[in-house]
This record gives structure tokens, C-alpha cells and sequence, in this order.
């Protein structure tokens, strides 16, 4: 079984709370869009509902990070949106590699999930290494 691996170049622009509030929005509208045309089987249902739960996921529970209470509640949360970042990632490839979907959209979704989730990620990682 071969992996595949994407490796993210991200520049280093720091965003604002507000930019990044509204790239999780956009990427959660997109996925929508992405999925309003999936195969009307039970294989496109499923896919389909969890990538749109996962996706929305991510945006609204950033949104509930920024109104962390602790600095524990933060972390918490902040964890939360990394894991459903990699999840929303995981669906797409699995769409990719199924061939359940083959548009420019499936790779430019890939690539924004992967760079969100490489973007918590170190979040994540930072903000543990702060005392």
C-alpha cells in the first residue's frame, strides 16, 4: 500500500482572527458547493455528509477558540478544529482516490484542508510550548 504525502509551503504571513474566521467560513461554503453534486448513492450520501460535517466543523469551533475562557479551554478547542481539519482532509482524498469527484476543486480543497490543518498544527504546537 503506497502513502501519499503532501508537503505544505506556507508563507509566512500571519493572518488575522478575522481572516482566518473567514477562510474557515469560505472553506466550509466551498465544501458545501463542492458537494451539491455528488453521486445520489449511498457512497456519495455518506462521504458527502461527513465531509460537509467535518468542513463546518472546523470554522465554528475556531469561532468558539477565540471565546475560550482559559488558557486550557483554548487549547482544548484549538485541538478540536486540527482534528476536524485532518478529518475534512481525509474525506477528500477519499474522494480522490475513489474517483468520486475528479475536478480542480477536489486537488484545490486537498491543498486548502492540508494547509488549515498544517496551520493548527502549529497553532497547537506553539501555543503548548508557551508557558
Amino acid at each position: 500500500m503506497s502513502s501519499k504525502r503532501t508537503v505544505v509551503k506556507l508563507e509566512r504571513k500571519a493572518m488575522t482572527k478575522r481572516e482566518m474566521c473567514d477562510r474557515t467560513r469560505k472553506f466550509n461554503t466551498d465544501v458545501i458547493n463542492f458537494c451539491s453534486d455528488f453521486p445520489r448513492n449511498a457512497a456519495g450520501f455518506e462521504v458527502a455528509k461527513q465531509l460537509i460535517r467535518s468542513a463546518g466543523s472546523v470554522g465554528a469551533n475556531y469561532r468558539a477558540l477565540l471565546r475560550s475562557k482559559s488558557r486550557p479551554d483554548f487549547i482544548n478547542k484549538l485541538a478540536i478544529v486540527l482534528e476536524e481539519s485532518d478529518e475534512s482532509h481525509y474525506w477528500l482524498e477519499i474522494i480522490r482516490d475513489t474517483k468520486m469527484k475528479t475536478t480542480d476543486d477536489t486537488n484545490r480543497l486537498i491543498n486548502e484542508a492540508n494547509e488549515l490543518t498544517a496551520i493548527f498544527a502549529a497553532m497547537l504546537k506553539t501555543t503548548k510550548q508557551r508557558k
